[in-house]
C-alpha cells in the first residue's frame, strides 16, 4: 500500500545481519542457482518467459532454509529468502522474550505484554500484512514451517491478529514433537499438525511395519493439548492414501480415519478428493507422483469426477469411489454430532490384547462417553483377514458409566448392524465381527433407569 516500506528497501546490505535488517546477506557476492538445475531443470526443462532475462541477486541472500551459500546446494530452499526475525547467526535473540507464566495467559494477556517493547523490522512488517488481510475478512492463517520461526514472534504476531479478531483460526506447522506446547502455550497457536506422533504413527500401520499399540500411547501423551492437535490422512506435503506408495487402496484409510476422526477432541482436516480415492498419480513436473502439489499445474481427475463438470453432484463417479465418499460424509457427521467425542477416552486395547491374538498391531479399540452418550469404537487395519472376538470393556469402564449386570443394546452407526453389550460380574463383552478394513461405531442404548447407582 501507499506510504508502506516493502521487505529490505532500508537494510544494510554490506552486513550479513544487523537486528532491523530484514534478511541475511552475503556481502560482495551474487546469488547464482544451484548447479544441479543445469542437468536436473525445473518444468522439465520447459522454458519459462521469465528465464529470458537472466535473475540477478547482488548481494546473495540466505535461502529459507538457513543456506548460507550464495550457490546453494539443489535441496537449499534456492527459490526462497530466508527472513531476519531479530535472531543472530549465532541463535543469540535480540529481542524480549515471554515469561514462562504466559503459557497460562490469554491473547490480551499477550497483547499488552508487547505493547512497549521494542520488537525487529520484519515483526511489524509481517504482522502490518496479517491485519491487511484481516481488515478485508481473511478470518484464519496457516503457517508453514512455524517452527524455524521464533515462538516470541508467533505470540505478537497472534496477539495482534486477536486483538482485531477474537474469532480468528490460527494453524500452524511443527513438527517436533518437543516442540508443540511451546508453539501453542507461549505461540498463541490455536492448532497444529499431528503429523510426526498420530499420522506417522496410522501410516506405518497401513503399511504393514507399525502397530496400533502406539495409539493409545500418543492419546496418553497428547492428553493436555488434544484440543490443539490437528488430525489428517492426506495432505499437501504427504503422500495420498490410495497412491501405491502409501497404501494403494483408498479403502485401506477407513479403519485410520475412523481413529483420526475420533480417538479425541482434535480436529479433523480431509483434504479434497481423499474422500474419493484421489491417488495422486499425475506427474506434476517436479519429483515423482504420489502428492497432489500446490505448487505444480496438473489434474486431479477423481475429484473432477465429483465436480462433474461445474455440478459438484458426484455425477461422474465410480461404484467404490461413491461408497468410500458415503462412509466419510456418515462418519464426519456422526464424529460432529456425537457428545461422546466431546467427553472422556477409555482405552481398550490392554484389555483385549490377548483376544486380538495374532493380529495385536492390527486392531484396535477404545470407547468414548459423556453422560449423554456412549461409545465404543473399533477399527481392523488389515486388508486380508477379519477376526470374530469378544471385545471386553474392563471393570473400570462399565463403573464409570454405571452399567448393571445385564445386556444393553448397541448400533454400528456406520452400517446400522445391531450387537449386544453384555455386562457379567462388573465387566462387559461385545460379540463383534471384524472383517477386513472393518470400522466400528457402536453407540450403546443405555436409558437413566438402567444405570446402577454409583
Amino acid at each position: 500500500p501507499e506510504g508502506v516500506e516493502d521487505f529490505g528497501a532500508s537494510d544494510d546490505t554490506s552486513v550479513s545481519y544487523r537486528r532491523d535488517n530484514n534478511f541475511y546477506y552475503l556481502p560482495e557476492q551474487a546469488f547464482k542457482v544451484p548447479k544441479q538445475l543445469a542437468t536436473e531443470p525445473p518444468l522439465g526443462g520447459e522454458s519459462h518467459p521469465s528465464n529470458e532475462t537472466p535473475y540477478t541477486e547482488y548481494p546473495a541472500k540466505w535461502t529459507g532454509n538457513g543456506s548460507r551459500l550464495a550457490q546453494p546446494n539443489f535441496d537449499d530452499w534456492y527459490e526462497t529468502v530466508k527472513v531476519n526475525y531479530g535472531v543472530r547467526p549465532d541463535g543469540k535473540k535480540e529481542f524480549d522474550t515471554l515469561p514462562d507464566d504466559y503459557r497460562h495467559k490469554d491473547h490480551a494477556a499477550h497483547f499488552a505484554f508487547w505493547q512497549d517493547k521494542d520488537v525487529p523490522d520484519s515483526w511489524k512488517k509481517f504482522r502490518d500484512i496479517a491485519l491487511f488481510w484481516t481488515e478485508k475478512g481473511v478470518d484464519g492463517f496457516r503457517y508453514d514451517m512455524a517452527e524455524m520461526v521464533p515462538v516470541e514472534f508467533w505470540s505478537y504476531m497472534n496477539a495482534w491478529i486477536k486483538h482485531r479478531n477474537p474469532e480468528a483460526f490460527l494453524m500452524a506447522e511443527v513438527y517436533q514433537p518437543d516442540l508443540y506446547r511451546d508453539y501453542i502455550q507461549l505461540g498463541k497457536m490455536d492448532y497444529l499438525y499431528d503429523k510426526v506422533d498420530l499420522y506417522d504413527s496410522l501410516k506405518a500401520v497401513m503399511q504393514g511395519h507399525g502397530s496400533t499399540g502406539e495409539i493409545g500411547r500418543i492419546q496418553h501423551e497428547m492428553r493436555d493439548i488434544e484440543h490443539h492437535m490437528l488430525h489428517f490422512l492426506d495432505n499437501h506435503d504427504e503422500q495420498r492414501v490410495a497412491s501405491p506408495e502409501f497404501a494403494g487402496n483408498a479403502d485401506q484409510g477407513k479403519p485410520a480415519m475412523l481413529v483420526s476422526a475420533c480417538l479425541s477432541s482434535s480436529p479433523t482436516m480431509i483434504y479434497f478428493g481423499q474422500e474419493v480415492g484421489e491417488p495422486g498419480a499425475e506427474l506434476a513436473g517436479f519429483g515423482q507422483p504420489s502428492r497432489t502439489s500446490i505448487f505444480d499445474y496438473i489434474g486431479v481427475p477423481h475429484h473432477q469426477r465429483w465436480m462433474n463438470n461445474g455440478a459438484f453432484d458426484g455425477g461422474q463417479l465410480n461404484a467404490s469411489e461413491r461408497e468410500l465418499r458415503h462412509f466419510y460424509q456418515t462418519l464426519l457427521n456422526l464424529a460432529h454430532q456425537s457428545p461422546a467425542l466431546f467427553g472422556d477416552y477409555h482405552d481398550l486395547y490392554a484389555a483385549n490384547y490377548d483376544n486380538f491374538a495374532p493380529m495385536q498391531d492390527k486392531l484396535y479399540a477404545f470407547a468414548r462417553s459423556s453422560a449423554e452418550q456412549k461409545l465404543v469404537l473399533a477399527a481392523n487395519f488389515c486388508d486380508q483377514n477379519g477376526r470374530s472376538l469378544s471385545l471386553i470393556l474392563p471393570p473400570e469402564v462399565i463403573n464409570s458409566w454405571q452399567l448393571c449386570d445385564g445386556d444393553y443394546r448397541c448400533i454400528d452407526r456406520l452400517s446400522d448392524t445391531q450387537y449386544t453389550l453384555k455386562v457379567t460380574g462388573g465387566q462387559g463383552a461385545i460379540e463383534a465381527e471384524l472383517p477386513p478394513l472393518a470400522s466400528l461405531f457402536l453407540e450403546i442404548n443405555v436409558s437413566p433407569s438402567e444405570e446402577c447407582p454409583a
